[in-house]
């Protein structure tokens, strides 16, 4: 462990921190070259949990010895980069509430069907761009029994600084991946699919007909336009949660967070 003192925003090393965008540390180029980042004690010690390899980090010099302790006593010979809260706050752009930041290796892409070998409910994320809405897809999928996250490739990475945050270390919990095929492919992986959508031929997400259905891919769809007719048309069910009040439509968390779970699998 090497703890070096940083006396400003253009300190050599923290650049991952700080002008790096998202998509430059996601590196689609030289993928094996991709980083995250995660923030807090917390959600750093799941991703540790999980197996994920830390590459740095930065933190409050009071949390060295602090809430720091433990992780950077986990995280072994890697540079921790301190200094005081102002400092941090103008390299970082806002107050590290948590007070520590960790450089993470993203891992490799994995394939759908060895995510998916052993599932019975997997969610389809489709086209869900606000980074606040995957993480809280992500902790419902985790906290509600949904067994693997596939995302089209218009979505929202899950390791978005903000997306993890909002998980609380969940996308380091469920094994996800990239859905380049629509999800007429899933059936050949013995998957039924079920789109969340409001159609004049949609069926009530608590019929019977989905309770018996034994490995079943829960379609989501974007914020705003929800899921493309095309991917509707694909479908095994088109499934709508029944509403009160006049109200239309949930927000696709919430309405996640309601099929994953009226939708598990049970027995």
């Amino acid at each position: 462990m090497e703890i070096i003192e940083i006396k400003s925003p253009e300190h050599p090393g923290v650049e991952v921190f700080s002008t790096l965008t998202e998509a430059q540390l996601r590196n689609r180029i030289e993928p094996d070259k991709g980083i995250f980042i995660a923030e807090s004690p917390k959600v750093i010690k799941v991703a540790l949990d999980a197996g994920y390899e830390p590459l740095a980090l930065l933190c409050e010099r009071r949390h060295i010895t602090g809430d720091a302790a433990e992780i950077i006593k986990r995280c072994g010979d890697i540079p921790v980069y301190t200094g005081d809260r102002e400092i941090l706050a103008g390299l970082t752009g806002y107050t590290l509430t948590r007070g520590v930041l960790c450089a993470m290796r993203r891992p490799k892409d994995r394939k759908v069907e060895d995510i998916c070998r052993t599932a019975r409910r997997i969610v389809v994320i489709d086209g869900v761009v606000d980074t606040t809405n995957i993480g809280a897809i992500f902790r419902s999928a985790a906290a509600l029994g949904i067994d693997a996250v596939l995302l089209t490739p218009n979505s929202c990475d899950p390791l978005n600084r903000r997306a993890v945050r909002v998980s609380m270390g969940s996308v380091f919990l469920v094994p996800w991946t990239w859905l380049d095929g629509g999800i007429a492919s899933l059936g050949s992986l013995g998957f039924s699919t079920a789109a969340m959508a409001l159609t004049d031929d949609s069926i009530p997400i608590d019929s019977p007909t989905l309770a018996s259905v034994q490995r079943l891919a829960i379609v989501m769809g974007t914020e705003g336009d929800g899921l493309p007719e095309e991917t509707i048309s694909q479908a095994d069910y088109v499934v709508r949660i029944p509403m009160s009040h006049g109200v239309d439509s949930l927000n696709v968390a919430a309405a996640a967070a309601v099929a994953f779970w009226e939708l598990r699998a049970k027995g």
